[in-house]
């Protein structure tokens, strides 16, 4: 039988199979196939998982969480009684639409008249909180245009964006940020607007003793499975840094991926830290760049002490000592060409749509692109 359930505020994995008699053990089956992707570890209200189990004895064969229109994860039970997973993303586009108006009142709430979200206004407060004091710096009659792209499927928008740009103008207030291909945000001339990222989360270069790999063999469960990170053998209490400026979105104690923290960062970009011993930040806290976050160990399942480390890019884990990330403060001068192409185009499209919205009343628009 196949039936879903809508996740709702409150609910966890635990109740929702005991409410459909599903083991334990097999739960614990399936977060073992989860520890990789830590996507059922939070469960969001909104989002639905699909169960398949047999008609006559009630086990699990399937479960797929839907997280959004554009990404569905399937968990399969395999002839041993494990899971492996597997990710089905729909092919998507990107409409983009420019947001602008004419501040009245605070920053936060012209741009809540446009149509932006909180995130998304955070986002752009983000982008620029080292060149731009959001309380002292913006004035009664400044402009602001900030150009958004929206991921849509054929079901509908994913709830996934990307800022390309943002420009505020005023009498004593000029700023500007671009979207380049690393995925980081830089003014008009190539420097970046925020710090670069480390490669390593540690102050000593420890020896890598697993790499990021896509076809790993498994070395407790001896399958071939994806390892979306890399893991650094070091002594239990070594100190965790992060590797770059940002916000705790997430702590926890995964029975596999042991205490973990997640922070996102400016951009597109995400890093988790994994098999904690201690854990020295609060969810929601801003860190800096090589900031202890935390004090390495051997929780969870694992061979032994060590530091899982992953880099997430647009969502996507990429290998982290070879991904194309930040770690300059300028783009590089055989780039530049292709940036100041870019930036030409998206200042016209903001040229465009303050030109339209100075004809319009009230002083506030959203243009569709």
């Amino acid at each position: 039988m196949d039936e879903a359930w809508v996740i709702q505020a409150g609910d966890t994995l635990s109740g929702i199979f005991s409410q459909r008699n599903i083991d334990v053990a097999t739960m614990n089956a399936v977060l073992a196939a989860d520890q990789e992707l830590l996507a059922l570890d939070v469960l969001k209200p909104g989002n639905t998982l699909y169960f398949e189990q047999a008609l006559t004895s009630g086990e699990l064969l399937s479960l797929s969480l839907n997280v959004h229109p554009g990404k569905t994860i399937h968990y399969r039970r395999l002839p041993d009684g494990s899971f492996e997973f597997a990710e089905e993303i729909k092919p998507s586009r990107w409409q983009q639409d420019v947001f602008s108006a004419q501040i009245r009142g605070s920053f936060y709430a012209s741009a809540s008249q446009t149509g932006l979200t909180d995130g998304e206004i955070l986002q752009a407060q983000r982008i620029l909180e080292e060149r731009v004091n959001f309380q002292r710096d913006i004035h009664k009659n400044d402009l602001f245009e900030i150009v958004l792209s929206r991921e849509m499927v054929d079901a509908g928008a994913t709830g996934q964006t990307r800022i390309e740009a943002i420009r505020l103008q005023g009498a004593k207030l000029a700023q500007s940020a671009f979207l380049h291909s690393d995925g980081n945000y830089y003014n008009g001339n190539g420097e970046s607007l925020s710090r670069a990222f480390l490669r390593r989360p540690t102050q000593r270069n420890y020896r890598v003793s697993s790499p990021f790999n896509l076809r790993r063999l498994h070395p407790v469960t001896k399958r071939i499975a994806p390892h979306l990170g890399v893991d650094f053998a070091m002594p239990v209490g070594t100190p965790v840094l992060s590797t770059g400026d940002g916000v705790v979105s997430r702590i926890g104690n995964h029975p596999y991926a042991g205490r973990y923290i997640e922070v996102e960062h400016p951009g597109h970009f995400k890093t988790r830290y994994l098999h904690l011993s201690q854990v020295q930040v609060q969810r929601g806290q801003r860190v800096s760049r090589g900031e202890r976050i935390a004090l390495s160990g051997n929780t969870g399942r694992s061979t032994g002490p060590h530091l899982h480390f992953e880099l997430h890019v647009n969502n996507r884990p990429v290998d982290p000592l070879t991904a194309d990330i930040p770690t300059a403060t300028h783009i590089p001068a055989n780039e530049m060409p292709v940036f100041r192409n870019r930036v030409a185009v998206l200042m016209a499209v903001m040229d465009n749509s303050e030109q339209l919205a100075a004809s319009m009343e009230p002083n506030v628009h959203g243009a569709g692109g």
